[in-house]
């Protein structure tokens, strides 16, 4: 087993058919995949198994990650959000660029699956910076994580009680463990753009310069600083984080 495929969903019945059916059709084979699911109440784990997956309990975004790498096999793993979808090589091409620079953590650039030209732009806009500060200050969409899992290991996982940007935290603490982060410039992974469609392209934008100017600025925290509502849920983050607090004190 080369590659553990890590998939968290949380009623992604919607979604993730297109996802598991683009994996289906990569000319490589040597994976696994894995359903981390946070007790949806729609199809999604009937699909999960319709499709041969392997299903773990899930939750918050860190915790269903988290859970699927303990059960993964294979050496690498790729971190998977439901709505993405995988171009035909996407994993056969990615997969040969790590091996060949000896990458230890890395993401695929960023497509929209759009004909807007506002999103392309948005999107060529991010590629461009995250490609620029990969060496100095990496970052990385949870949508699309590869990592070895002896670096995952290494850091501990994904961090918990980090409800937003625990991605970006993750990848960062990858390369203070002494790994190699890199994007990988073949093809691209394909993004849904569901959110800018709910909460409006400068709305989400705003937010994510906020977010990305304070961590610059502070650093990562665990206390969120801005309105954010994950996939599947309907409370804001910062209602979750009080939650959280609640049951620990």
């Amino acid at each position: 087993m080369h590659l553990s495929i890590v998939i968290i969903t949380k009623n992604e019945q919607q979604y993730l058919p297109r996802l598991l059916h683009s994996i289906k059709m990569q000319e490589f084979k040597d994976y696994e995949i894995i359903v981390s699911d946070a007790q949806s109440t729609d199809k999604t784990r009937a699909i999960a198994k319709s499709f041969g997956c392997k299903i773990v309990e899930g939750g918050l975004p860190s915790v269903g990650r988290n859970n699927g790498a303990k059960v993964a096999n294979a050496p690498l793993i790729l971190f998977l959000d439901a709505d993405v979808v995988l171009p035909p090589l996407f994993l056969q091409e990615n997969l040969a660029y790590m091996k060949k620079y000896k990458i230890d953590c890395a993401t695929a650039e960023y497509e929209p699956i759009t004909s807007k030209p506002m999103d392309k732009t948005l999107f060529a806009l991010y590629n461009f910076w995250m490609k620029n500060l990969q060496y100095i200050y990496p970052q990385s969409g949870g949508f699309c994580i590869f990592c070895k899992k002896k670096f995952w290991k290494k850091t501990h996982g994904f961090p918990e009680k980090q409800l937003i940007c625990e991605d970006f935290a993750f990848v960062s603490s990858v390369k203070k463990a002494g790994g190699i982060f890199r994007v990988i410039p073949r093809i691209p992974v394909l993004v849904d753009v569901r959110r800018l469609d709910k909460e409006g392209r400068f709305n989400l934008v705003k937010k994510y310069v906020k977010e990305g100017a304070l961590r610059m600025i502070h650093g990562d925290s665990e206390v969120p600083r801005i309105e954010y509502v994950l996939h599947g849920q309907k409370k804001d983050v910062r209602k979750i984080y009080e939650e959280m607090q609640k049951k620990r004190s």
